[in-house]
């Protein structure tokens, strides 16, 4: 019988159709960066402090800008970030009794004076230093008591993406690859749409856990439809393709955040390519294997002909025999199983702290941008532009040296960049940049080999469930992410690098227990795990014997195992 890995041997492993295929589904990496990490300007916290009537009046009178009313109404106070104007109190006083006049407000009240008057809580709202442009942030006024909400608007995304990509799983499974791509698609649209029009933020945190249900989980399936359509030899290429247009992504959203000031249109720009990826209803076929695992053998040799003929090649009569690969495989993974030996409780645990480790330290990195004060625009920019060579550095390190050695030199890396960058002085602005965009390079080489060296520690039995099990855990990293970034920021500025660098630390010494996977098969069952050599032994004996049998008796066993 043959198997569809097979076919691609004369059908083509990686030929023109499969490259049309691969460069159309890593298109769906790009809008997914922008929902995993548009939080940073969806979200932005602009300068803030109360509104008050009376000063408002003035203002409009004597035609200041928001800053000259700031500096002549608003005490300064001290907090985690050094001396600022007040932004959760105001002076509980009559402005307009005062005689504060048009001529010169900086002179009116002296910072000395402000600060010895009674003060109270702001209760008109506040002003915000973003004229032009608005956040949910200043549409909804989420500061100082309120300002944890934010944190929930990327908690509930997390909370979406851990259920969607166990859901969507789950039909892609049951009624195709392409099928579930399209109705998730669809639903993607929908709630994306009902983001933008949410009428208060209660409404957009459920329509957001709905959003991050479907982006996620459309975003496995198209991950799996195209490792499933090349050769096994090519599987880590285009895998490695498909995140580096996430890094793209991350590039062109601060240019979308620039031109589109409004978060709300640019949450409907997050939404249209999803609408636009039901077009590949007429571009993509579905998945040979996931037919053939169905038992749609008819259906499967069509589409693999359709391959060959794109890519110009010529099939032979053996495609009436294939068959799914898998057939005759009755053993069915447990929960239970990823637990049942020691060595796998060790992967399991590393892994899954790798996967939570990641999600952390890389969110993290990236929402800090938002609250450091300086140009968000151009410090996302660059910190983007680091993340690229991620990829190229993986290719090249992985086949020369191993995965465990740049697997644990990339956490070590992330987790020094981020301790160092806590301690350097503001005033050294552009080392600190530049530490922090070394730690940047770091954690997303970590993030996207952590991927396959999962794929490749554990036996086939239970692969595909370690890897989803063990993957959960990012899903949780992202849910803790904001409240560990926002809430432990108030305290001080840089102590969440400090969490983060510990995290990244302890990821790289836990790396080092792993076993190095360079050049070894992957293993097919739980035995192969506990007793790698023994199947290296068995086939080295079988070689010696065949030296020692005569060569008749060696032709004659031949003849019989064919």
């Amino acid at each position: 019988m043959t198997t569809f890995e097979d076919i691609l041997d004369e059908a083509g492993k990686f030929g023109r159709c499969q490259m049309r295929i691969v460069s159309i589904f890593c298109l769906v990496s790009i809008p997914f960066s922008f929902v995993y990490v548009g939080i940073v300007f969806q979200g932005f916290t602009p300068e803030h402090w109360c509104r008050d009537p009376g000063v408002s009046e003035i203002r409009e009178r004597c035609s200041w800008s928001l800053q000259d009313a700031r500096r002549a109404t608003v005490p300064l106070m001290n907090s985690s970030t050094g001396v600022t104007y007040s932004q959760c109190q105001k002076l509980d006083m009559d402005w307009n009794a005062t005689g504060l006049t048009c001529d010169n407000p900086e002179n009116e009240f002296i910072q000395a004076q402000l600060s010895t008057l009674p003060m109270t809580v702001c209760s008109d709202g506040w002003e915000y230093d973003y004229e032009g442009r608005q956040s949910f942030v200043t549409e909804f006024d989420l500061v100082c008591d309120d300002a944890w909400y934010v944190d929930m608007f990327q908690a509930t995304l997390g909370v979406g993406f851990l259920v969607g990509s166990i859901a969507i799983g789950y039909l892609a499974d049951k009624y195709g690859r392409m099928k579930t791509f399209l109705m998730t698609n669809f639903f993607i649209g929908v709630t994306g749409i009902l983001v933008a029009t949410s009428p208060n933020y209660i409404a957009l945190l459920v329509f957001r856990v709905l959003f991050g249900f479907g982006v996620k989980g459309g975003w496995m399936v198209g991950y799996v439809l195209i490792t499933e359509l090349v050769g096994v030899e090519y599987r880590r290429m285009v895998g490695v393709a498909y995140q580096l247009f996430f890094s793209l992504g991350i590039l062109i959203l601060p240019l979308l955040a620039y031109f589109i000031p409004n978060w709300r249109w640019l949450q409907v720009v997050f939404t249209i390519p999803y609408i636009c990826f039901l077009t590949y209803y007429w571009f993509i076929p579905e998945s040979p294997r996931w037919l053939l695992s169905q038992n749609k053998r008819s259906e499967a040799v069509e589409i693999t002909k359709a391959i060959a003929k794109e890519n110009k090649k010529t099939l032979s009569k053996i495609i009436e025999t294939m068959t799914d690969e898998n057939t005759g495989s009755t053993s069915t993974a447990s929960f239970t199983d990823l637990f049942k030996t020691s060595k796998l409780r060790k992967f399991t645990f590393i892994l899954s702290y790798n996967w939570f480790t990641s999600a952390v330290v890389y969110q993290g990195l990236i929402m800090r941008l938002g609250i450091l004060g300086g140009n968000v625009y151009v410090d996302f920019l660059i910190s983007g532009i680091v993340e690229l060579p991620a990829a190229f550095l993986i290719l090249f390190t992985i086949e020369r040296i191993g995965r465990r050695l740049p697997f644990a030199t990339a956490n070590f890396v992330a987790g020094a960049a981020c301790l160092i960058t806590a301690f350097i002085p503001d005033s050294m602005f552009w080392l600190k940049s530049a530490v922090a965009c070394v730690g940047r390079l770091g954690i997303t080489m970590a993030f996207e080999m952590v991927v396959f060296v999962n794929t490749e520690l554990y036996p086939t039995v239970i692969r595909n469930l370690g890897v989803s099990v063990c993957s959960t855990l990012c899903d949780i990293g992202g849910i803790v992410a904001p409240f560990l970034l926002y809430r432990l920021s108030v305290i001080w500025l840089e102590l969440p690098l400090i969490i983060f660098g510990a995290l990244a630390f302890v990821a790289g010494g836990l790396v080092l227990l792993l076993p190095e996977t360079k050049g070894l098969p992957l293993p097919e069952t739980i035995d192969d795990i506990e007793c790698p050599n023994r199947n290296k032994e068995n086939q080295l004996k079988s070689q010696q014997l065949e030296n020692l049998l005569p060569s008749d008796v060696t032709s004659n066993k031949e003849v019989t195992a064919v």
